[in-house]
C-alpha cells in the first residue's frame, strides 16, 4: 500500500514543518527565561511556557491531521477546515499566550490579546470535529 499525500496536504505539511524552526528558537528563549536571563513575572513565565507548549503539540497534531484528512478523502471546504484548523490553532493560541502577556513591569494578568487563544480554540474545534466526522462517515 502506497501512502501519498494530496497536494493540499503536501503543501501544508511543508509549511508546517518549516514552523518548527521558530518553535526551536522559542525553546532557546525558554532556556534563557528559566535561567533567569530574561526578567519576567511568574505570570509571564507561565504564559511563555504555555505558548511554547501549545505551539509544539498543535504543530505535531497538525501533521497527523493532514494524513487523516487524506485517509477520509476530505476535499472542498470541509477538507480545508480539517487541514487548516489545527495549524491555525497552533499559531493563534501561541500568539495569544505570548502577546497577551507582553510588556515591562509587573504584568500579572493577560491583556485583550488573550482573545487569540479563544479564536485558536475555535479553529482547533472546527478542524478536529470536521475531521472526526469525516473519518466516521468515510
Amino acid at each position: 500500500m502506497e501512502l501519498a499525500l494530496s497536494d493540499p496536504s503536501r503543501y501544508l505539511a511543508g509549511a508546517i514543518l518549516l514552523t518548527i524552526v521558530g518553535i526551536e528558537v522559542g525553546g532557546w528563549f525558554m532556556t534563557r527565561i528559566v535561567r533567569g536571563k530574561v526578567a519576567m513575572t511568574p505570570f509571564q513565565k507561565s504564559f511563555a511556557r504555555a505558548g511554547h507548549a501549545h505551539a509544539g503539540v498543535l504543530v505535531t497534531l497538525s501533521l497527523i491531521t493532514l494524513v487523516l484528512a487524506d485517509a477520509a478523502a476530505l476535499d472542498g471546504a470541509l477538507g480545508w477546515i480539517a487541514r487548516t484548523g489545527p495549524p491555525a490553532a497552533a499559531a493563534l493560541m501561541s500568539a495569544g499566550f505570548f502577546f497577551s502577556s507582553m510588556g515591562r513591569g509587573e504584568i500579572t494578568r493577560p491583556n485583550r490579546l488573550i482573545t487569540l487563544v479563544w479564536l485558536g480554540a475555535l479553529a482547533l474545534a472546527a478542524g478536529v470535529v470536521t475531521l472526526g466526522l469525516g473519518l466516521l462517515t468515510a
